[in-house]
């Protein structure tokens, strides 16, 4: 598995994805189910970092400083998806146009290999961030198509690009639930506890 970094200090394994998708409920008197979601879906991360004597201060800073403005990172992708993508293309083109609300999106084969369902992908004109629901075959030539969840925030045009493997980048706020300090264990090692990051839509 890939590393991945928080201001520089490592995240450390386990971590928690979450998607946050409000869905409500209603029984009828027939006492069938209804389910409604109105639409609107958020990345949440959990983790803890390793803290050496380098990056605890930025790492402690980050927990109090420039709450109000949002973040970026690379978004960790899941082990598996890391271990069946076989593509090391980082930019995928698209060639026509896709409307907002789609939950599929057509891109230009780059002739590389596979990009693994469970991928965390961009779009080069939003930050959202969506998760590849199905494996896309990008060798040879033509067009495949990547379905994605949640479905397409806004719509996208040939002049846009799709962001894959390391190019994927969350914006992100802290979540101020869980601000703590940071305990020194020895003159070494420090911990700040779990960090928890609400993906910025």
């Amino acid at each position: 598995m890939a590393v991945y970094y928080y201001n520089g200090a490592k995240i450390i394994t386990p971590f928690t994805i979450v998607s946050n998708e409000p869905m409500f409920d209603m029984t009828t008197v027939s006492l069938k189910t209804q389910r409604a979601s109105q639409g609107h879906q958020r990345w949440e991360l959990s983790f803890n970092v390793v803290n050496e004597k380098h990056d605890h201060v930025d790492v402690f800073l980050s927990s109090f400083q420039n709450l109000d403005a949002s973040n970026t990172m690379i978004m960790p992708q899941l082990s598996e998806a890391e271990t069946n993508t076989t593509t090391t293309s980082t930019l995928i083109a698209i060639p026509s146009s896709t409307s907002s609300g789609a939950s599929s999106v057509t891109v230009t084969k780059d002739g590389s290999g596979t990009l693994a369902k469970g991928s965390f992908i961009t779009f080069s004109n939003n930050d959202k961030v969506y998760i590849v629901t199905s494996d896309v075959d990008l060798s040879g030539t033509g067009t495949a198509t990547v379905n994605i969840y949640p479905n397409l925030v806004a719509s996208l045009t040939s002049s846009n690009s799709m962001n894959i493997n390391s190019n994927v980048e969350i914006t992100y706020y802290r979540d101020i639930d869980n601000q703590r300090g940071i305990t020194f264990a020895d003159g070494l090692l420090s911990d700040i506890g779990t960090i928890t990051l609400i993906e910025a839509v």
